[in-house]
Order: structure tokens, then sequence, then C-alpha cells
């Protein structure tokens, strides 16, 4: 919350600049998002999210300094976006293959609804408390904040007992054949292949509206920070939820029909969120935000339990990847495109844009075999 809050509070960013902070902030996995999956695979997972988090601790620290200094600019908040996002690329990647190193298969889906119990939390605990913490303190100086968390996480890794693996592909094979392979496996399989298809339209989109929120709901709907942060809390409610409910689900009805549900029910409710004002109506935003993040929430459980347990452990690093590249690729274009789009008509009707042709991301969803099945073990079976 806290970094666009400098651009649009400190810095006195328009739309087109908000968006291009957004997007820099993803563009990294257009850019590096391939090899990083062979490189992880020929890494131990642990000490690369260690190093990522590191990184990010001393960018961060670097914007309240700055700001403090008097020398804090645009153009310095698009490098630590940038080169943050760079070293997102290889944490995220090591988190999603780090996990089967640590608990069995049938863990996975239990393992992966925990953790996004943890991810919600956290998110909907940090936009209440930073937005209290901006108007206390300042936008910049709230980012201290985050850079301790980052610092928090290195010496969390740190503390884990179990051994940090040697890495599973020892092949050493060049660079473009390792992902080549990664590509090759995301293809063949039809399921995977659908999934990341609904889920790079639905970042598109997202992306855009994400890119967009702080500065519709401060400059549009004219909302104090602290109301804000309340407001962006409530997606943390929804994560949630989703997953509290997420290894229940997946036990009672199928993981295949939970992430099925999750995808059908939630999407209308985005149409809401463009209808925010700042009287009762504000509650739109707060249900849309709740019903999205509920409904991502067990559509991840679903997805990454599926690749973590068709997906050869030598390979995950490549294929998560290889997801990664495609799915978040999308998400700096659709940061970048909604805040041009919102300079030119306005932030309100391009959020409407935005969230009418999120409603089409459940469409290659609907000619797979997700519609027909109760387990992904179904397709395990068929592969």
């Amino acid at each position: 919350m806290a970094l666009p809050l400098v651009a649009v509070l400190v810095l006195h960013a328009g739309p087109a600049e908000v968006g291009l902070l957004a997007s820099l902030q993803t563009i990294a996995f257009l850019v590096i998002g391939l090899p990083t999956g062979v490189w992880v695979d020929r890494m131990r997972r642990r000490r690369v999210m260690m190093a990522a988090d590191l990184i990010r601790f001393v960018l961060l620290a670097s914007i309240p300094v700055a700001a403090e200094l008097g020398v804090l600019s645009i153009g310095m908040m698009f490098a630590v976006a940038l080169l943050m996002g760079l070293a997102q690329v290889f944490n995220d990647v090591a988190d999603q293959t780090y996990l089967p190193d640590l608990i069995s298969n049938r863990q996975l889906s239990d393992g992966n609804a925990k953790l996004e119990i943890v991810r919600s939390g956290s998110f909907l605990a940090g936009p209440g408390v930073g937005g209290a913490l901006v108007q206390l303190l300042g936008a910049s100086r709230t980012l201290t904040a985050t850079a301790l968390g980052a610092l928090a996480s290195v010496l969390f890794l740190g503390s884990i007992k179990a051994p940090d693996k040697p890495p599973a592909d020892t092949e050493g094979s060049p660079l473009l054949r390792g992902i080549r392979v990664g590509l090759t496996y995301l293809w063949r399989d039809r399921l995977l292949r659908m999934f990341v298809a609904s889920s790079a339209m639905n970042n598109l989109c997202i992306s855009g509206v994400l890119g967009l929120s702080v500065l519709f709901l401060a400059e549009e709907v004219k909302l104090a920070p602290g109301l804000i942060g309340l407001l962006l809390m409530s997606g943390g409610i929804g994560g949630l939820i989703g997953g509290l409910t997420g290894g229940w689900l997946s036990r009672r009805y199928g993981t295949a029909r939970m992430t099925w549900l999750a995808v059908t029910v939630g999407a209308p409710f985005g149409l809401l969120l463009p209808m925010t004002q700042a009287d009762w109506r504000v509650v739109c935003f707060a249900i849309t935000s709740i019903m999205l993040s509920w409904s991502a929430a067990l559509t991840n459980v679903g997805q990454i339990t599926y690749r973590q347990t068709v997906t050869p452990e030598h390979m995950l690093g490549r294929v998560n990847a290889s997801v990664r590249f495609v799915v978040w690729g999308t998400m700096p274009l659709g940061a970048l495109l909604g805040g041009l789009v919102a300079q030119q008509v306005g932030v309100r009707q391009t959020l409407w844009v935005l969230m009418a042709g999120r409603l089409l991301a459940f469409l290659p969803l609907l000619f797979s075999p997700l519609p027909r099945m109760r387990d992904f073990t179904e397709v395990q079976a068929r592969s």
C-alpha cells in the first residue's frame, strides 16, 4: 500500500505514473521469468528466498532514507520497483518449488491452504496498519516497516530445521534447452494450459485494477489513508476464509470441483467495485475485495497443488517459472494499460472496462476437463 501512496501523496504522481510504477513491479516476470526457473532448479531454494528478501530489505529501506535527505524522485521509485520485481521473481519461483521439499504429496493441498491463510492474514493486517502509519508517520517513513518485514522473513527462513536440499537438476543443460523443457511440459498438459490461459486473462484485468485502486480511493472517491487501508485490508478477509476452508472443501467436494466453484462464483462480484462512493456504497469495494480474494485463494490452492503433484521434482522450478512467466507477465501490461486508459477516459470508467473483461477469464476452463472432474487425480490417472 505504501509504495503507490508515496508516489501519490509525496511525489504527486498521476494515473499514468502510478500505472507505470505498478507495471515495473511485475515486468521482471517477462524479462527473466523463464531463465529463473532453470537457475532455481540448480540452486538451493531456501538460500534463493533468503537472498531475495535481503535485496528487498535494502531497496525498501532506501526510499525513506532518500525522502529524509530530500532526494527522492519518481525515477528512483521506478528503479526500486523494477529491482524489487527482479528479486521477487526468484523468491516466488523458489517459494512454490520449496514446499514439496518439506511435506509429502498427500499433504500438499492442506499445506498450500495453510500458506494461503498466512498470506491472507498478513494481507489482512498490513493495509490497515499501513494506512494508520501513513497518517501518523507519513507515506515514505512507513516503508521502513515494510523493509523490516523483509529482514524478518530472512530470519524466519533461516530458522527452518529441515536441511536445504541440494539442487534437483544436476544435468547442467544449456539455458535455452532448460527453458524449452519447462514450456513444453506446460503446453502438453491440457489442464495446466487452460489454468494458465484463465489466470493470464484474470491477471491482465486485475493488475490494472490494483494499479489504480489507491488512486481511485484517494483521488476519485476522496477517502482518508486510514480508511483506504481498511478497504484494502478487506481483501485479506476473503483470502483468509478461502485458506481456512480450502482444505475442507477439497476433501468434501474434491479439489477440482472446489477450484471450478471458486472461479465461477467469484467473477460477477467484480462489477460492484466501480460503484464505490464516499457513502454507504463504500461497502461495494469491500465486498468485491472479499469475494475476489476468496476466489483467488481457492483457485491458487487447487492450481498449485495440481502443479506440484504432477510435475517431476527436477522440473518443478522450470514449470513454475513458465507458469509465472505467462500468468504474471500479463500483469505489467495490465497495470500499464490501466494507467494509460485512465489518463484518457477517467479512473472509474477504466475500472468498469477492466472488471467487465475479467468476467471472461473463466472461458478457457469451460473448455477444459475441469467442469467434469471431482479430483485432479482423474487427470493424473490418464497422464
